[in-house]
């Protein structure tokens, strides 16, 4: 009897053990396929990032599976969960999803989704046949479906599909397009997900400037984007302070209360204003959605700092590129955010020269957090400090610091905002 009990013992402890462990398995596997774009939108613990892995002033020299999977590990290293790509004309896209799904294949704990963009312009874009910004280009309906097919083929991945980029804004005449087609491809994107052929989960959003969705001018206040902001699940938004220090300096400038403040202490009173101005632009795009009655979820789609400018940004214009404030924005920006419950797509992780390649000091080219070589700007100095990226490469090289981790040399670098008028 005795000897009974025990094996009954033994078999009832065995089963609750199977039981615990299956589970332990079964929630694993209903948190992998329950974590949703609702679920890391917003979450610090996925920090966002803007990402092209373009290495060269070739536009046409495409990343490699293994440059691009060295770039997620640097990313994930630093704490991000979610990036956002911009085109699927280009393989850089579809290759990148691939990437991380192999690097998860190797490592099941991986993690790294994707807000996955898709790149619409007006008729003729890019071409030298007169724009029609009322209508679209062939390759529009294109880009659609390769976004269609890639989010079916990697739900774990991608969990955000973005119609457009910077594409209702005025200022990009070379490709804008009416907010009416934004909208078709944003309502049929949403049909799909209601007759199962796309998730249910995959969030659909379109992402531009403040203006575009309505936190500028009225001329941007027309049905069409309303009809837009009850389309979306979420609006993305650009917001970008580093530019209006040239456009509307208004913020920038450093006043005369401040002159007798240190030239470190009017920089970084100048940073905060810079911050404030991005979230009043944040705030602007809310006030219009509730104007609307509209309440929705509003991420930061895009915003950052250049590190060098030869141009309207730098020595002879308004002085406001560096790497000192770009760490300073960087910082700022997170911490807003991250208490915020926003996410910030920075722009973005690496430099990429082919952004203006006949000026290698343009400032599009410098807008990463790393150089194309793999150094750590100033804003990542502490990480490397800490050993985040010990172990982790960028083109076969150990990830060090810019200026050879020299502050004082850095800090010659550093340009006093103008005075203001």
């Amino acid at each position: 009897m005795k000897f009974r009990l025990n094996i009954l013992f033994i078999i009832l402890i065995t089963s609750i053990g199977c039981v615990d462990k299956t589970k332990k398995e079964s929630e694993i596997v209903i948190k992998e396929k329950s974590l949703t774009a609702a679920d890391i939108l917003g979450n610090p613990d996925y920090l966002a990032m803007s990402y092209g892995g373009y290495r060269n002033f070739n536009h046409a020299i495409e990343p490699t599976l293994a440059e691009l999977k060295e770039d997620m590990k640097l990313l994930s290293a630093m704490g991000v969960g979610i990036v956002r790509t911009y085109k699927l004309h280009l393989p850089h896209a579809s290759n990148l999803v691939k990437a991380i799904s192999e690097i998860k294949q190797e490592d099941p704990s991986f993690e790294m989704y994707v807000m996955l963009g898709i790149w619409i312009d007006c008729k003729n874009a890019w071409t030298d046949q007169p724009l029609v910004h009322s209508e679209e280009s062939e390759r529009n309906k294109v880009e659609i479906e390769s976004a269609v097919t890639l989010a079916n083929t990697y739900p774990d991945i991608v969990k955000v599909l973005a119609v457009g980029n910077e594409a209702m804004i005025h200022w990009q005449a070379g490709y804008f397009v009416e907010p009416w087609i934004i909208l078709k491809w944003v309502n049929h994107l949403q049909e799909l997900k209601k007759t199962g052929k796309l998730s249910k989960d995959l969030w659909i959003t379109s992402s531009d400037d403040f203006a575009s969705w309505g936190g500028g001018e009225t001329e941007y206040h027309t049905e069409d984007l309303e009809k837009l902001y009850h389309a979306v699940d979420y609006v993305s938004m650009h917001t970008y302070p580093y530019h209006n220090t040239h456009y509307n300096p208004a913020f920038w400038g450093v006043p005369e209360d401040e002159n007798s403040l240190s030239d470190i202490e009017r920089i970084d009173a100048a940073m905060l204003r810079a911050k404030a101005f991005a979230i009043s632009q944040y705030d602007s795009v809310s006030s219009y959605m509730k104007s609307i009655g509209v309440d929705k979820p509003i991420h930061i789609g895009e915003t950052g700092w250049a590190t060098v400018s030869n141009g309207f940004y730098g020595p002879t214009g308004s002085r406001a590129t560096d790497e000192y404030k770009e760490a300073v924005y960087y910082n700022l920006v997170r911490d807003w955010t991250n208490k915020a419950g926003i996410s910030c797509f920075y722009f973005e992780a690496f430099n990429e020269p082919w952004k203006d390649s006949t000026n290698t000091k343009g400032s599009e080219n410098h807008f990463g957090l790393f150089t194309v070589d793999g150094q750590a700007k100033h804003a990542l100095w502490e990480m490397v400090d800490n050993g985040t990226f010990d172990g982790l490469t960028r083109g076969g090289k150990a990830i060090t610091k810019t200026f050879g981790g020299d502050k004082d040399a850095l800090m010659k670098t550093v340009l006093l905002p103008p005075t203001s008028k």
